[in-house]
């Protein structure tokens, strides 16, 4: 029987949504880490249904399926996607803010003893499926169907595994606003009212879709997006979350965000700015199932 991808992964969209990563404390094993987050994901009491998917720093794990983001990627005109990586990940979702933050508080509990938190982010749904700009978001994304084929990976000694991409991404709000629509769809590459992929004799190279989709001998390397807003009215941008069965196309995609190797930088990121980016490895069900605490 094939492992089981953590079902989080491919979980309906929820409204509420909490981002957390750790650092192992000095002298901590990382089987106590991948125990603690093991314990995560069993049911906690009075918290309600929460989604929970877990992920650990590839060099961490075996067997290897990604390697860290150790160094930025940075652009010819010295734009700069920084390399962020910690040693876990942790993503909850949950229908209800409640709900959502206790489990938070209950995870945090059982994770102190091995690791610090060194980042915590809380995101929404924003418009049911649009992300900041006011575009619809995962347009690109493969169907319900289509979907664990392009995010796990299918058979070898990996099968079930996840490699997944974060990025916390600041939106420049007030910039962003003052183009017109149809400024605003020339960087997207898609109409604002309906995401309509524009035509390739109009769309241009710089384009958000553009720099995005990545062909390889004429075939889409697909990716199965999952983001969020995050933040406050005053501070706020896209949650960047996305999962593959391999690496290479996640870090294709970012080159060519930035204009490595044709200087052809993503429009879209002179009015967003990347904060943090890492890698992680999401285990099937069954490689974390021996790390289970004791019933």
């Amino acid at each position: 029987m094939a492992p089981t991808p953590q079902p989080g992964i491919f979980a309906a969209a929820l409204a509420e949504h909490a981002y957390l990563e750790f650092d192992l404390r000095p002298g901590a094993a990382p089987r106590e880490l991948f125990a603690a987050l093991t314990a995560v994901g069993e049911p906690m009491p009075a918290t309600g249904a929460i989604n929970v998917v877990v992920g650990v720093r590839p060099s961490l794990w075996e067997p290897v399926v990604a390697v860290d983001f150790l160094a930025p990627i940075t652009g010819p005109d010295g734009f700069t996607m920084p390399a962020t990586q910690h040693d876990a990940w942790l993503w909850l979702s949950g229908a209800d803010r409640t709900a959502l933050f206790d489990y938070t508080r209950a995870a945090l509990g059982i994770l102190e003893t091995v690791a610090v938190a060194a980042t915590e982010v809380s995101g929404w749904v924003y418009h049911h499926d649009r992300d900041l700009t006011g575009f619809i978001d995962g347009t690109e994304n493969p169907t319900r169907s289509e979907a664990p084929s392009v995010a796990v990976i299918a058979a070898g000694p990996a099968a079930g595994c996840s490699v997944a991409l974060v990025q916390q991404w600041r939106h420049d709000t007030d910039a962003w606003e003052a183009l017109s629509v149809a400024a605003q769809e020339d960087v997207i590459g898609r109409t604002k009212a309906d995401s309509i992929e524009l035509d390739d004799d109009v769309k241009p190279p710089t384009s958000h879709v553009a720099r995005t989709v990545v062909e390889e001998d004429g075939e889409e390397l697909a990716i199965l997006r999952r983001n969020t807003a995050y933040g406050t009215v005053r501070d706020h941008g896209t949650m960047f979350v996305g999962f593959c069965a391999t690496q290479h196309p996640l870090d294709e995609m970012l080159r060519r965000m930035a204009g490595v190797g044709d200087g052809v930088r993503d429009a879209l990121t002179r009015y967003t700015a990347p904060l943090t980016g890492a890698y992680y490895v999401i285990p099937p069900v069954e490689a974390l199932a021996p790390y289970a605490p004791e019933a």
